[in-house]
């Protein structure tokens, strides 16, 4: 799927906040937006195609209303993105987009159905903040449906979920590619991050399609944070025969591993090359800036959304069933070089 600019980007652009891009190209009245303000946030969403996007009908005798329910909203920085992604996507058609934030608690979902359906909104996108496979509740039958970043074991509504696997291979061959044969990889938890073992299969796939052997002393298991990457790539690069590059379940590892190669006296990318996941805000800021992977998390929400508008008219039972995955991007900084050992 061609990656589409977002509000966020124009505001970038154009130098303002969000609000006020929404507010201009809203055409909200009487906002106090200066003629040079408009016309910048204009020129920066024409430069970038905003609100190009593919144009849906909205479903007949439905209201311009998408409820977006999600369990979490504050526990990683990933809801930004689905949320507005949701919204973008919305907007194109004028849609609004209602978002719950349910903590999977029956009675809140059950009460945004309830004003959903009243409504007659279009539909309801069920959101997880991990990825993950779920029970979708029944009530959920009431209005169409479409799942965001989660999946049924049995499919019974169209789902979208990140394309971990290649990421982790994508992230793996930009390390091979570079000339790195020991690689290390510091894994997630599998029991609460499907994504870890996704992650890994694509690194394991990409050293097999090279022909390098994994040595499994190099992957280590089981963490998420900043100190478990710290922790476990000084065990690592206290080694005599250290990895000369590391794949990072995600960012935050990553810059545990920034902070174990400076108490080690090792630069990067010149001692030890880098590859994190995720593309957090910071990842960009670190000093070198770090090579990552960018969830798709506003490409999957525009999906959802556009599936919704596009009501299921004309599709089969398989097609409607359809599971995507979508590809993540890799972001190549300044975090990988040749190995010198």
């Amino acid at each position: 799927m061609e990656k589409r600019a977002t509000m966020h980007d124009v505001a970038d652009l154009a130098g303002v906040s969000q609000a006020t891009v929404s507010l201009v190209l809203n055409g909200v009245p009487n906002a106090r937006v200066s003629k040079a303000t408009r016309r910048r946030v204009q020129e920066a969403a024409e430069k970038l195609g905003y609100r190009r996007g593919k144009t849906h009908p909205v479903p007949a005798g439905r209201q311009r209303v998408i409820g977006l329910f999600i369990d979490e909203v504050s526990t990683t920085p990933f809801a930004a993105p689905l949320i507005e992604g949701a919204r973008d996507e919305a907007a194109l058609q004028d849609v609004t987009i209602a978002t719950f934030c349910t903590g999977n608690n029956p009675a809140l979902e059950q009460a945004g159905l309830d004003m959903l359906v009243a409504q007659k909104a279009i539909g309801a996108v069920y959101t997880t903040l991990m990825t993950r496979e779920v029970i979708v509740p029944e009530a959920f039958s009431a209005l169409p449906l479409v799942l965001l970043n989660c999946y049924e074991k049995r499919l019974h509504h169209p789902s979208v979920v990140p394309g971990d696997i290649v990421g982790g291979f994508m992230a793996t061959e930009a390390l091979i590619k570079a000339g790195h044969t020991r690689i290390a990889h510091l894994a997630g938890e599998y029991q609460t991050a499907e994504a870890a073992v996704d992650r890994e299969k694509g690194f394991r796939q990409a050293m097999a399609k090279a022909g390098i052997a994994v040595d499994e002393s190099l992957v280590t298991l089981g963490g998420y944070s900043i100190r478990a990457g710290r922790e476990r790539a000084l065990e690592l690069l206290s080694r005599p025969d250290r990895p000369t590059a590391i794949f990072c379940f995600n960012d935050r590892m990553a810059i545990g591993c920034y902070e174990a190669a400076r108490i080690l006296g090792l630069k990067i990318p010149h001692d030890l090359s880098i590859v994190g996941f995720d593309n957090e805000d910071l990842s960009a800021n670190m000093d070198p800036p770090l090579s990552t992977m960018v969830l798709p998390h506003d490409e999957m929400a525009r999906w959802a959304v556009g599936q919704l508008l596009d009501g299921f008219d004309g599709l089969d039972a398989d097609e409607r069933m359809q599971k995507i995955k979508i590809e993540c991007e890799f972001v190549e900084r300044e975090s990988i070089a040749a190995p010198r050992i």
